[in-house]
């Protein structure tokens, strides 16, 4: 029979697959229309209702745009939508945030030193955080907020950041600051499938039926893909940050994914002025470097619990259920013996000063806690540890694949 845990990890590089590619769709299309639209220049001999065109050149060819302000006199026969593209990527990541947070929740979502939550409970927080930062955004949106911008983006900041610090008192560093993404990423697809896309379709409607469009349904579609272009670039890091302990793995790490919502402010802030006028504010370019100084620093910050204290802690369910098998012990020693010098609370392999990934191999708990991963690292593949750091022997790898299917066939 197929491994269950190899079929289920290749199932999640699938999905982590599609889920980059997509997006790779979305923010280029995005990034792309937001500079066209910057870039229009003006000119008399437009057509009537036209705003502005541009003349570029890609692919050996010229392309010339026109942009009507509002719509064209009348329907063209072709008119491509670009919609899929959000919905694809949000589809997908929603996913891929129930193959490895919910499905591997024991291990990845769910943090015991933070919050004793039962799985189904961090699942039901999980879901139905990611709901609520859309609600407040619209509301706002349609308030009289909508009348003062600044205050509107002033506002959204203070409710990611509200929720970057929940996320933190409850989920693993990982899955916070993975969460905060998801719960931006949701607001950002809400407002082509609520907003832009019905507007659009009004616009379309209103066309078809011969009646002249109201410009009020492109201003608010504008706006709420201008908000998009904002928030993209530090959704794209909280998606990497998995893969950097020093982004997740630090007490601060709340205050550090709140910045990075600001440096991406600053970055587009550059290039969507660069695009509309030629020349960026290059004093972007310096605060970005300085809020990354101060990211840099917060991230030096230990988080976690000690050595101690993981050895005082009481296994959890999950936890128990691995440590408690007949073959365990094999296993452990197998794990302690060749992997807690780099995956330690402190590290004793030399140029390591955190651990990988944040994870850590040194207790009983910590070993059960991941033993799906130690199996997939260091059992059926021999990835983990690197070749040139040590040479795990045969009946080590053979022990934890043994301990690890013992249980799962239980």
């Amino acid at each position: 029979m197929y491994d269950l845990a190899v079929l289920w990890d290749w199932i999640a590089f699938s999905v982590r697959w599609l889920h980059v590619i997509t997006a790779m769709a979305w923010i280029g299309a995005s990034f792309y229309f937001i500079a066209l639209d910057l870039m229009l220049k003006p000119n008399d001999a437009l057509p009537e209702g036209a705003y502005g065109e541009e003349w570029e050149v890609h692919g050996g060819g010229f392309y010339h745009t026109v942009k009507y302000l509002v719509a064209p006199a009348r329907m063209p026969e072709h008119l491509t939508w670009h919609k899929w593209q959000s919905y694809t990527t949000w589809l997908s990541g929603a996913a891929l945030l129930m193959i490895i947070y919910w499905v591997g929740g024991e291990l990845y979502l769910l943090d015991p030193t933070k919050a004793d939550l039962a799985l189904w409970q961090g699942i039901l927080i999980s879901a139905g955080s990611l709901t609520i930062g859309w609600l407040l955004y619209d509301a706002m949106c349609k308030s009289k907020l909508a009348d003062t911008p600044t205050v509107l983006m002033l506002l959204l900041f203070v409710i990611l950041v509200v929720m970057s610090w929940g996320y933190n008192q409850i989920f693993t560093g990982r899955a916070a600051l993975l969460h905060l993404g998801a719960f931006t990423a949701t607001i950002m697809t809400a407002n082509v499938f609520f907003q832009i896309m019905p507007n659009q379709r009004i616009v379309v409607e209103d066309l078809k039926a011969g009646r002249t469009p109201d410009a009020k349904y492109g201003k608010i579609a504008k706006v709420r893909s201008t908000h998009n272009n904002y928030l993209t670039l530090p959704v794209v890091f909280l998606m990497l940050s998995n893969h950097y302990p020093l982004a997740f793995a630090t007490e601060y790490a709340w205050i550090i994914a709140s910045l990075i919502f600001l440096t991406g402010v600053t970055i587009r802030h550059y290039f969507n002025t660069m695009h509309k006028t030629g020349k960026g504010p290059h004093w972007t370019w310096a605060v970005t470097v300085l809020l990354m100084v101060v990211i840099a620093w917060l991230s030096t910050v230990p988080g976690g619990d000690t050595y101690e204290e993981a050895e005082a802690r009481a296994l959890t369910p999950y936890e128990e259920k691995f440590a408690s098998a007949d073959s365990f012990e094999e296993a452990y020693f197998a794990v302690v013996g060749n992997c807690s010098m780099c995956h330690a609370r402190e590290p004793s392999w030399d140029g390591i000063r955190w651990a990988p990934k944040d994870v850590l191999l040194e207790t009983e708990s910590d070993v059960a806690r991941h033993a799906d991963q130690i199996y997939l690292q260091a059992g059926v593949s021999h990835a983990m540890p690197p070749p040139n750091a040590i040479q795990m022997d045969d009946d080590a790898r053979r022990a934890i694949v043994a301990w690890v299917r013992d249980v799962r066939a239980q």
